[in-house]
């Protein structure tokens, strides 16, 4: 299959949960992010084309709040070939405050490889 991505990804080894902020469930963490978008490795699968709330907790290097608040859309959503009981979403950021924009660009850049 040939690939679509056109904004580079970065692997990410740093734990860091995502959580659903009208729920407080506990979505996944992060293992891949961009500018654009990130993937979480969950334990549930996702419906494609959702939007959902999405809280990223901050460690105070980060940002002067304890979390950001975006708006992530599923993009695809597939079981992990070696992990069966995992999935791996695709979320695209739909929408996100400019202040909340630069913090996420700031996870990537110090977290992301």
């Amino acid at each position: 299959m040939p690939e679509r991505r056109t904004t580079p990804r970065k692997k990410f080894f740093f734990y860091m949960r995502v959580i659903d902020d009208d729920t407080q469930e506990i979505l996944g963490h992060m293992v891949e992010v961009s500018a654009i978008g990130l993937q979480l490795e969950t334990t549930n699968p996702f419906p494609i084309n959702k939007d959902y709330y999405l809280r990223v907790e901050l460690t105070s290097d980060l940002g002067d709040r304890p979390y950001i608040v975006f708006i992530g859309r599923t993009k695809w959503c597939k079981i992990d070939v070696i992990q069966p009981n995992l999935y791996h979403v695709g979320f695209e950021i739909a929408e996100i405050m400019p202040d909340d924009r630069e913090i996420f660009l700031r996870i990537l850049a110090k977290y992301g490889t």
